[in-house]
């Protein structure tokens, strides 16, 4: 099996374990999540595997982390993840990328991302859940944080923290590659 299939499978199966969980009908989840049915249907079936975008959309809309929702086994006390098992989850031609390192549900969705961001690259990222909280450490180069429409210039060195229930995104717009860490705080589904 390939580490894709291997991820199809992972995504569908604790898409439709955390989806009865949450006692959603293939519907609630729909609505709230802005996905349509059939692809939720698809992706439970290991039919198809999702954009960044939708696989966001389903874990926000669920109240967990992309972690969960692609994690390959249940997690034990102690979990080491070696870097062949951590999730590329974006990329473009230029070379830019995220990594999703690790991640947990306790007290809520926490993830911890490493991201590389090549000159002139960027990514957009939807509202998230009330209470998310974002932050950021610049390791190389200089991001640009746009966060509510509003730029922030954050240079090596420098971390932010921001609540990120509104529209933000990471931009390069610098000549030299971006390399940052990134943590996700998501609050527990009420």
């Amino acid at each position: 099996m390939t580490d894709l299939d291997q991820l199809t499978q992972s995504l569908a199966r604790n898409l439709k374990r955390w989806r009865n969980e949450r006692a959603y009908t293939l519907d609630a989840l729909a609505t709230r999540a802005g996905v349509s049915r059939g692809m939720i249907i698809q992706i439970e079936q290991a039919r198809t595997n999702p954009s960044v975008g939708t696989t966001v959309k389903l874990a926000d809309a669920l109240g967990v982390s992309i972690t969960t929702l692609l994690d390959y086994e249940q997690e034990a006390r102690v979990r080491l993840v070696p870097p062949e098992q951590a999730v590329r989850m974006w990329s473009t031609e230029a070379g830019s990328h995220t990594v999703l390192l690790v991640g947990t549900e306790a007290r809520g969705p926490l993830e911890l991302w490493d991201w590389r961001l090549m000159p002139g690259d960027g990514s957009d990222s939807d509202p998230h859940p009330p209470g998310t909280v974002e932050m950021l450490h610049v390791r190389d180069g200089e991001l640009t944080l746009l966060v509510d429409g509003q730029e922030y210039v954050v240079p090596a060195g420098t971390s932010a923290i921001f609540e990120s229930n509104v529209p933000h995104a990471y931009r390069n717009d610098g000549e030299e590659t971006v390399t940052m860490t990134l943590a996700v705080s998501i609050p527990p589904p009420r």
